[in-house]
């Protein structure tokens, strides 16, 4: 067998010179499969923590997407086998809600509690006029009643109710599905690392000098492996304090998507919340009707010599019947909303100060390193077989100043890292206004965006059920010129209604009654 014959080293520029076997292409060549290494160490040791907000990410947006899918395909079921008809003829109305929902949710700018706001004012517009079909009831009429919803509280208490519910719950679930994108991308981007000269000179000589000295066995020495690895890794560990936040932002916002912004409970039962309002318009249809006779003057009778023949009765032929238990859909995606956020907890907790800790998990004696042991002469450290004797360094790009291994420019940080560092702190700010219930429009994971939006910007005491203290909209007085409905207490100081309307209403009352016998 041919023997490797060992020449002086005067012409690497790498490994110690003197007795070697190898070549300054040998070398040159090491140096390409450090730089590979490196790579490959950083892509393997944060290989779980991208393929979890991957696939985190992946498992609560299609949740989502199936909430709202099931939610809606449920109201349309129960609406159309409860209402009929007059649901059918108007449920562009709901799935208009819907749809401007999901555009919501994936990203769209859509202000939650202004669209909102206008879905009650329209159904307000089709209900008036499925309840006043005796009527002319023009656009300029509706357009005259939708701009004093509040003030009429048709649908009772249930609007503002439920916008304080939905917007601050898909506020959280858009921003956390939001952050686990932005989580996924910068891990992805910092875990493809760029390698200086320095650093690549300082790999090689750890990893394979041992070769040119005959000692492919020797492994290099832990606290030599670290001063290397904190040296070409800086950058990455300087990402930590903004991604620790970034993750204690996640964790906020998951504790609210269990608790109090859990958009699961908001949805499933919102059929039953709309149905409860419908009822509540078709209940004080009576006084509501008077009241905008009152505010927007009456109408043009239809002409049709009475009641028309799609009267009071036809609007709605029964009382809401909620699902039983047993009736409702299977859940979103096969999971829940409380699996999903205790499983991604667990997961998001082991990510704390990952990038500070690759050094660490990097050098350990299963990849790189003869053992831990600081007194271990058996190792190589980068001259000899022996002890390394150099203190470790601290983490970052500052503390590398002294770095006996790798030679680190700390008056340039990697601009690249530094742009990830924005995305996080961006990422973090809306997490922690979704914490609060408020909204900052998403245009783009490294934009601030605006401040505004929809938001109901309820902090630590939330209600999170209907136990609200009723606040009443101030009074408008009544005239025909559109200054608004009046309260019914103060319908006594006004002139006194016609004959005619008397008569409508009472009729009208007569046919609820019937029509709830």
């Amino acid at each position: 067998m041919k023997e490797r014959t060992m020449a002086l080293g005067d012409h690497l520029r790498v490994c110690p010179q003197g007795n070697t076997c190898c070549s300054s292409e040998m070398e040159d060549k090491f140096g390409q499969q450090s730089k590979l290494e490196l790579e490959n160490l950083v892509d393997e040791t944060s290989k779980e923590l991208r393929s979890t907000f991957v696939s985190r990410h992946k498992k609560f947006d299609e949740f989502f997407l199936e909430l709202l899918e099931n939610t809606e395909k449920s109201l349309n079921e129960m609406f159309v086998r409860t209402y009929g008809k007059p649901y059918m003829q108007n449920s562009e109305v709901f799935q208009n809600l819907f749809a401007e929902l999901k555009r919501y949710y994936t990203g769209g700018n859509v202000n939650l509690e202004e669209m909102l706001n206008d879905f009650w004012s329209r159904l307000l517009e089709r209900m008036f006029t499925l309840l006043n079909s005796q009527y002319v009831i023009t656009d300029d009429y509706l357009e005259c009643i939708s701009k004093y919803t509040d003030q009429l509280k048709p649908f009772g208490d249930v609007p503002r109710k439920l916008k304080a519910q939905v917007t601050r719950a898909f506020i959280a679930a858009r921003t956390f599905v939001q952050g686990l994108s932005v989580g996924r991308e910068v891990a992805n981007r910092v875990s493809k690392v760029s390698s200086t000269p320095a650093c690549i000179r300082a790999l090689t000589k750890m990893m394979y000098c041992t070769y040119c000295q005959a000692m492919p066995s020797v492994k290099p020495c832990n606290n030599y492996c670290l001063n290397v690895m904190k040296g070409c890794l800086a950058n990455q560990a300087d990402l930590d304090p903004e991604w620790n936040q970034y993750i204690d932002a996640m964790l906020l916002v998951a504790q609210r998507l269990e608790g109090p912004f859990n958009i699961e409970s908001v949805m499933e039962p919102i059929d039953v919340k709309i149905s409860e309002a419908i009822m509540n318009m078709q209940d004080n249809s009576v006084q509501v009707s008077y009241r905008v006779f009152q505010g927007c003057g009456q109408p043009k009778p239809s002409g049709m010599g009475g009641r028309s023949t799609r009267g009071v009765s036809d609007v709605f032929n029964a009382r809401f019947r909620p699902y039983s238990p047993e009736e409702r859909p299977t859940t979103a995606a096969g999971t829940s909303l409380d699996r999903l956020v205790i499983d991604i907890k667990e997961k998001l907790k082991l990510f704390k100060k990952l990038w500070s800790n690759l050094p660490e998990d990097i050098c350990q004696p299963h990849r790189v390193t003869a053992g831990n042991a600081t007194d271990d002469d058996q190792c190589w450290n980068g001259h000899t077989k022996g002890r390394y004797f150099p203190e470790v360094m601290k983490d970052g790009l500052t503390n590398q100043v002294n770095n006996p291994e790798v030679g680190v420019d700390i008056t340039r940080p990697d601009t690249f890292i530094r742009q990830q560092i924005m995305a996080l702190r961006v990422m973090t700010n809306k997490l922690k206004n979704a914490y609060n219930g408020n909204d900052i429009y998403f245009q783009d994971s490294s934009d601030e965006g605006s401040g505004s939006g929809s938001g109901s910007g309820c902090t630590e005491a939330c209600v999170t059920e209907f136990d609200f203290a009723s606040t009443e909209a101030p009074v408008v007085g009544a005239d025909r010129s559109g200054s608004g409905p009046v309260e019914d207490s103060a319908a006594a100081t006004h002139p006194a209604p016609s004959a005619a309307l008397l008569a409508s209403l009472a009729l009208s009352v007569l046919a609820l009654h019937r029509l709830w016998r």
